[in-house]
Parts: C-alpha cells; structure tokens; sequence
C-alpha cells in the first residue's frame, strides 16, 4: 500500500513503475549540498532489509538544517537537498527543496514574511496568514522538516496539530522495545501518527529525538534491528484490530433477506431484477424471484428496492498492505484478494489473523514472486541468482503453501520452461512479468498460464530495444512512446492474439496504473482516484498528483494518451478470443471500480466487466464452487450497491453493505474507521 510522508519516498518507490531513463530536470545531484563527515546519516532500507540509499542531516554554524536524500532503487534514482531556518520561536521560517527526482524537478519552496506564508511544490502553491499550531507538510524534500512536525505533535498539549495545506495530524504512543547493535543499547518508544493516510505510520524515538521509521529508515549502523522495530509495531498495531471487528463485523442472529434487488449473476453474465436472497449460516440459503422465495418469520430483511446486490469483488492485483487494506477494500465491496508478491515474513500472519477473524480482512490468494539479481530486482519477493536456485524457489512456493508462482523482469528467459514446468508439476500457477528480452508469446510458450499488466501483453509488437530493457522504464515509456502505432489487427497481432486465446491465457490488465503513467498531466489526480478526492485524508489527496511519467520531445502527452488508447483497445480483442481478463489494480484497491469502467469503455458490457472481478477470478483460482457468484450453497460473500451498475459500472462504488465470513458490515462504517469522510463521489 501507498503511505505519505517521508516514508512514502521509499514505500511509493516499491510499487511503482520505475521512470529512471526519463531526462531528468530539476538541479543535478554534483550540484547538490555534500554532507560532513559529522552528518546523521538513516540507512533507506527496503522490507527485505536491503539498502538502498541514505539520508544525512546536518546543521551549519548559522543554524541552518540542511539534509541529502540519495536513493537508487532498480535504477529508480532521487538526488534531493533540503534546507530549514527556523525563528527564534523555533517555528519554520524558511524551506528550500532542490534536486531531482524520476517525475522530474524536486523544487519546493516555503517561506514566511510578515505573517504570511507562501508554498510552492511541484502539485500546488498557495498564500495565507500563518497562525499558531499550523505547520506545512512537505510535499517531497527529504524528512527533515517532518522531524519538526513530530515534535510539535509530541509537545503540543492536544498531541495534535493543523496541516498546511490542510488536515489535522494526532500522535499517540504504541509501544517501546529495547534494542542493541552490538556495543550499545537503547530502550525506545514507537508512536503512531495519524493524519497523513488511511493507516497509523509509526515512528521511533530515542528518548526526545527522532530514531526511525521501520523499515524505511534506520540510523547507520542499527540496520540489524530494522526487523524487531516492524515486528514490534505491527504487532502494537495488530493490538487493535480484534476491538474494530467487534465493532462492525456483525454476525447476524438469524438470517439476513436482501429483498426485491437486481441481482448480478455471475455465472450467466446477467442482471436479474425482482430477485430475493437468503443468507444463513454465512451461506446462501435461497435465490429466486420475490414471489417465489419464502422468508421465516425471525429474519433479518434488508430492503434491495432500487439497488444491486453482487457477489464480492476481486481486487486480482493486490499487494497487500497493513491492517487498514482489509477495511478498505471490503468499503469498496472487495471481499477476495490475489496478493502477487509480498514480504512474507508480514504477510503470512497478517494473512492468519484474517482467517482467524482477528483482523478485518479479504480471503488472500498468494502467489511467491520470483526475480533474478541485479540493480532491477524486485523488492517484494525471492531474488535468485542461477536455475537451481530459482527452482529451488519454485519448490518452497510448493511448500509453504502458495497458490502460484509470479515470475519478474530480471529472471533469465532460459529458466522460464524449467521453473513453469516444475511449477506445473507441482500443481502451482505461473504468471508475472515477461522477463526482460522475452516477448509474451515466448513466454506463454515456456509455461505461463497467465500475463501480468497488459503493457507485457503490448510488449510483443514493441521494437527489440524496448523489450531487451522490459524490467526498467521501458515496460512503460516503450509502450508510451510506440503502443499508439500498432495495428491491433495485422497478421502478426491477430495470429499472436488468436493463440493467446487458444492457450486459454489469463491476463491481469491493472489498466489503471498505465493510465495514471501516461494520462494526467502534471499535478492532476489519477482518474481512478477522483470519486474519492473529497473524501481521503487532504495529505495523501496531495500525495496523489504526481504520477505521470513526464513527457518528452519524442513522447509528448497526446501520444502517450494515444498509445493508452490502443492499450485499453486490447481488451475486447481479448474478451472475444476467449482470454480469461482479471480485473486488478496494483494499488489501493478502491481503483478496482476504475478499471471495470476502463473495460466498458473499451467496448465489454457491464456484465461482462463484472465478471472479470467475480466468477472469473474464482475459476481461475480453483474457487468457484465456493464463491465468485450468488448460487445456493456458496459463502455468503456479497455487496449490496446503491444505484445500478447495468446501467452505468460506476455505481459500484456506492457500496452500502458487504458481506464476508459470516458476517455483515456497513460500508460507512468500514469508511468512518479509516478517517475516510463519506462514500465516494457518484460519476
């Protein structure tokens, strides 16, 4: 999951597509402040415990803050400087923010003068009257100046201050722990700030000075402890997590009647209005027209009158994150989950508190992500370094007890048929991204049962430099640059297409994260995310506007939306040849209604759309006799929707309640929990 704040620098970096080869603008890293030897220096660490880069703080004889960020990760680089003047009151008078960044210039800039203040950032700029317990966010820079908003948090009588531009930041104690590097120890205090996302960021204190973000960012020389400090606050955190599902996940005392709703089936890819369902004993009990369905006296009836009641969605791309992701995507009427890649270490138990009932959360389908070495190796998986050991990690995805394989972009194309080959005898799924020299149609020839992003899917008819260069920003600049020149229906795209379909290949899409690459200009929000943007916490709103790859001389915006254009075109040529599409989204979740709209618009029906987020997924993943469509006997996994998705997809945001394990929870509810203000915006 996304997270804000001088965190998100390096969690973001995780997730995203890496923009590296773009021209870098903004002021070159030489150029930048060199750090003394007598600097503080953070470690940037990974979930992995891998480093990435630094941080450096240091303060010269006029008082100035200065800080240097470096990172590089899978060639991801950021060179930024920061500098801080703080009054004799100790509030921030002055920041300065230079350098670069893969999305471009890095420039900030606040300053106050005769009581007014004044930001600019790369997203926004604006002028006010400063006032007391009002402290500006910055929107990228290093951490420095969020180190001044902790102790004012810390300080602050209430523990809680106002947010420039806007929101309100609390902060509250977790836990402590006592850690040592080998030659010395340290009793410190974890606190959870809230604010700045949908979930509590921790942070560590030694005594009344800043220690470190697990695992982000950890001094020089603690790295080691990295894993006690995460394990120590997830396990604060997951403290909580019991009282929130006693709070809204009821389990109804008798059975629960969803009356005259339209209902999507989904095993017949149609709307069926004047239905009636039962729920009993967490299953469906009864389907069938209003007056044909008889309903005992001690049930619980929920009027559908005007609304649609659809099986839980599948978010298929869902690397899932901390304890808030569960209520999000169950808001959002996503109650199943394939996690294609995650740190096991946190995943397996969060995972086990869900299937416990201890956390709110969705049924998780995982898959182990595979990946060769180098400087563009996954963050989120197994690296291996030659054939044995990628087998070997094929056979530990056997046995710990993933459903699937996810193979990445630095794996060697030779060991593609042998690792597939031995998954497929194992009984194991094989997708991911096409390693990089391979086109998709090798791939698919080796062993993959299904295809990762549909830019891959683009990746056969892309010229041989871009597919040599497939695990760095090529994946997403070469389809920029190209995709809008390729004939859907030439020779060689049909025949490639036609023998995607008879293969029966699945295909992952995730259009939305290509879309919010190629599509917004600069500091515009995403299209997936404007239902939301009055609803989000302010700061990560912010956080939001910078995601498109930025334009060049031979790739302006108008092709890049083209080359988009031909992308989203791929999916009826798919649907028609019988490929089995799943819908994912590769980031938060709530996008996941973003691109069922996509699908619409590129020509599938609302059925068919609702379909890849449904029963397709459940035939894929071996579930289908248990979930992905409202059938008698099935888990009662559902969500009752205020409006009507036949007519327009997008009323699938309005979840109203949502069904999972048993037991029934209001959407609002699920909402008001995360500091999430209302339900989404109808479109």
């Amino acid at each position: 999951m996304k997270r804000h704040i001088f965190a998100a620098a390096v969690c973001a970096l995780l997730a995203l597509p890496s923009f590296a080869d773009a021209p870098a603008t903004g002021v070159p890293g030489e150029q930048l402040a060199k750090p003394p030897a007598d600097a503080k220096v953070w470690s940037i660490t990974d979930l992995a415990g891998t480093r990435h880069g630094q941080v450096a703080l240091w303060t010269t004889p006029d008082g100035t803050h200065w800080s240097r960020f470096s990172l590089n990760l899978r060639g991801f680089i950021s060179e930024i400087e920061e500098q801080n003047r703080f009054a004799p009151d100790g509030t921030l008078q002055s920041m300065l923010v230079r350098g670069t960044t893969p999305g471009g210039d890095a420039a900030e800039s606040y300053s106050v003068k005769d009581g007014v203040y004044t930001y600019a950032s790369p997203v926004d700029q604006a002028t006010g009257k400063v006032r007391p317990n009002l402290y500006y966010v910055a929107f990228g820079g290093t951490f420095d100046s969020f180190l001044f908003i902790l102790d004012a948090l810390r300080n602050a009588p209430s523990h809680s201050v106002d947010l420039l531009p806007s929101g309100q930041a609390k902060i509250e104690p977790l836990t402590t722990l006592e850690v040592g590097n080998g030659t010395e120890k340290k009793t410190l205090t974890a606190y959870a700030v809230t604010g700045f996302g949908l979930s509590p960021l921790p942070v560590w204190y030694d005594g009344d000075r800043f220690f470190a973000v697990a695992p982000d960012f950890v001094p020089v020389g603690w790295e080691k402890v990295s894993a006690q400090l995460a394990k120590a606050q997830d396990e604060a955190l997951a403290q909580r997590a019991p009282a929130l599902v006693k709070q809204i996940a009821k389990t109804p005392a008798g059975p629960v009647v969803f009356r005259h709703v339209k209902l999507y089936d989904a095993d017949a890819q149609r709307f069926r209005s004047g239905m009636t369902v039962v729920v009993a004993a967490g299953k469906i009990a009864a389907v069938g027209r209003d007056d044909k369905v008889r309903v005992r006296g001690d049930a619980m009836i929920v009027d559908g009158t005007g609304k649609t009641l659809i099986p839980g969605l599948w978010d298929n791309h869902q690397h899932y994150g901390d304890d808030s992701t569960g209520p999000l995507l169950l808001a959002a009427g996503i109650t199943s989950v394939r996690d294609p890649g995650n740190v096991a270490e946190t995943a397996w138990p969060r995972k086990q508190r869900i299937d416990r009932g201890e956390l709110l959360g969705q049924r998780i389908v995982p898959s182990l992500l595979i990946d060769g070495s180098g400087p563009y190796a996954a963050q989120v998986g197994v690296n291996v370094h030659n054939l044995d050991e990628a087998l070997a990690a094929v056979r530990r995805a056997k046995a710990d007890g993933y459903f699937a394989v996810k193979l990445y972009g630095s794996i060697d194309p030779a060991w593609v048929k042998p690792m597939a080959a031995l998954a497929h005898r194992l009984g194991l799924h094989v997708h991911g991204h096409i390693p990089h020299g391979m086109r998709p149609l090798d791939a698919v020839r080796d062993g993959y049962d299904e295809i990762t992003h549909m830019n891959f899917v683009m990746m056969q008819a892309m010229p041989d430099d871009v597919v040599q260069k497939s695990n760095t920003v090529a994946r997403i600049a070469g389809i920029g640059k190209y995709a809008a020149d390729v004939d859907l229906h030439s020779k060689a795209t049909t025949a490639y297409l036609d023998e995607l379909g008879r293969r029966r290949i699945a295909v992952d899409p995730t259009l939305v994260v290509l879309e919010a690459s190629l599509v917004p200009d600069a500091g515009q929000l995403p299209p997936s995310d404007l239902a939301y943007a009055e609803t989000l916490p302010p700061q990560l709103v912010r956080g939001l506007r910078q995601s498109a790859l930025a334009p060049t001389p031979d790739m302006p915006r108008e092709r890049m939306r083209a080359s988009f254009a031909k992308v989203q075109a791929l999916v009826p040529e798919l649907e028609r040849r019988g490929v089995t599409i799943l819908a994912g989204t590769d980031g938060f979740g709530f996008e996941l209604i973003h691109e069922l709209e996509l699908y619409v618009q590129a020509g599938l029906t609302p059925e068919q759309a609702l379909a890849t987020a449904t029963i397709n997924p459940a035939k894929v993943y071996g579930l289908a006799k248990v979930t992905g469509s409202l059938a008698m006997g099935k888990l009662a996994e559902l969500a009752l929707i205020d409006g009507d998705p036949q007519k327009n997809i997008a009323d699938l945001r309005q979840v109203e309640l949502v069904m999972r394990d048993g037991k029934l929870m209001k959407a609002s509810d699920l909402r008001a929990a995360l500091g999430i203000s209302g339900p989404p915006k109808r479109m």
